[in-house]
């Protein structure tokens, strides 16, 4: 009688049991990924966006929720991330929980580090899009630019514009009507340690 071959992938129980450490656990198609906290620019460039969206959602609350990292998002059992933010839309309220969202955002926000780079350009978008996430944002602070992918009529997530600081480009999104970040702003320098 043939064996069955055993799925040794982790799974979202796995990911429970991991250590509270500070890092950023993920799982995407059960393999286990481990990121270390976040750079400075990192944190600015986070903030920046999540002051202002949240500004925008301030106005507008009733299109929806953004959250930031750590918060789970749990695409299936084994495919478990941590994204830098996320926005839920008023249409899918139904995908939060108390503890984590369970299903696709419909925006996915990512700043690159050297460490996630490759992996929030490859399987993170892979999973993102097969996953059914309406729109994703990659932002770049070591060339000052964010990378738009969007869902098309095949559910396919592309490319859908890249927006630069030097060419002095607002960032929006249909999933934000009225939404209108200036990458300028976005990027703007630290202001200078004074003392």
């Amino acid at each position: 009688m043939p064996t069955t071959a055993r799925d040794t992938r982790l799974t979202y129980d796995d990911f429970v049991r991991f250590p509270d450490d500070g890092l950023r656990h993920e799982l995407i198609e059960g393999v286990h990924y481990v990121t270390p906290s976040p750079a400075t620019r990192h944190q600015q460039l986070s903030g920046r966006l999540f002051l202002a969206i949240g500004s925008y959602l301030e106005a507008h609350p009733e299109a929806g929720h953004l959250f930031y990292a750590p918060f789970d998002v749990i695409f299936s059992r084994w495919d478990v991330v941590e994204p830098d933010l996320l926005f839920i839309a008023a249409d899918q309220l139904e995908i939060l929980t108390n503890v984590n969202v369970q299903g696709a955002p419909a925006l996915v926000i990512e700043i690159l580090s050297p460490g996630t780079r490759q992996r929030d350009l490859g399987i993170k978008r892979a999973l993102f899009e097969r996953g059914g996430v309406r729109e994703y944002w990659v932002v770049d602070p070591k060339i000052d630019d964010v990378s738009i992918y969007r869902r098309d009529a095949d559910g396919r997530l592309v490319p859908a514009g890249s927006l630069t600081a030097e060419a002095g480009s607002l960032l929006q999104t249909p999933l934000l009507p009225g939404f209108e970040l200036p990458l300028a702003k976005l990027f703007a320098p630290l202001l200078p340690h004074s003392g």
